[in-house]
């Protein structure tokens, strides 16, 4: 497989984590953003949304947006599990899950930030416009998971799990205070002290800078 991605991306940084815990490999090609290459016509052809990642399967197959992508490495490599086999619990890690990827993400990703400054803002206006919506998705978050568990639902990662630590690498860029939700951190620090999560950390790619 071949999977195209931007080292800070942390919707790259969510399939490399699952990629990795269910030990697929894969052929990674950087796409710059700062640079724009996703803007350039031979990656819109795979990607018309001009974002990373994109997944291209072994048979050819071009597989775009993170959370489809999860979906469908979840469906071809099902152990082990990122989601529940029960309805109601997979619906439940799932709607943590999306906390992070719909509400949180779009709001404070660099397509978002650049119209912001386009449109007059400083660079501090557009912090505090990330650290106000990150903050509220992580305290909703945190109001979600399970209290005695691990991770956010089991004794195992799962997909909350993966899409909470890649949108906590931004918080920590840009200095989120996730004070009032000290069992984020606790699950952060367990799920990077795994070989998985470590490997697809950003400061961990060939083409972090």
């Amino acid at each position: 497989m071949k999977l195209y991605s931007y080292w800070r991306s942390t919707t790259s940084y969510r399939v490399r984590i699952a990629l990795a815990l269910k030990g697929l490999a894969y052929d990674m090609i950087s796409v710059n953003l700062l640079e724009k290459e996703q803007q350039g016509a031979e990656y819109m052809a795979l990607n018309p949304i001009a974002g990373v990642p994109t997944l291209v399967t072994d048979d050819g197959m071009v597989l775009t947006q993170s959370m489809a992508i999860l979906d469908y490495i979840e469906a071809v490599a099902p152990n082990p599990a990122l989601l529940p086999s029960d309805p109601a619990a997979r619906a439940r890690v799932l709607g943590a899950a999306l906390i992070m990827a719909t509400d949180v993400h779009p709001v404070n990703n660099l397509k978002v930030l650049t119209q912001l400054k386009a449109m007059g803002h400083s660079q501090d206006e557009c912090v505090a416009w990330m650290r106000k919506w990150m903050g509220e998705g992580f305290a909703a978050f945190d109001a979600l998971i399970e209290r005695d568990t691990p991770f956010a639902f089991g004794d195992a990662p799962g997909m909350a799990d993966i899409c909470l630590v890649a949108q906590l690498y931004n918080a920590n860029r840009w200095g989120v205070d996730l004070s009032a939700t000290p069992r984020l951190r606790e699950i952060e620090d367990r799920c990077l002290a795994l070989p998985a999560f470590d490997q697809a950390r950003p400061e961990n790619q060939m083409d972090a800078t």
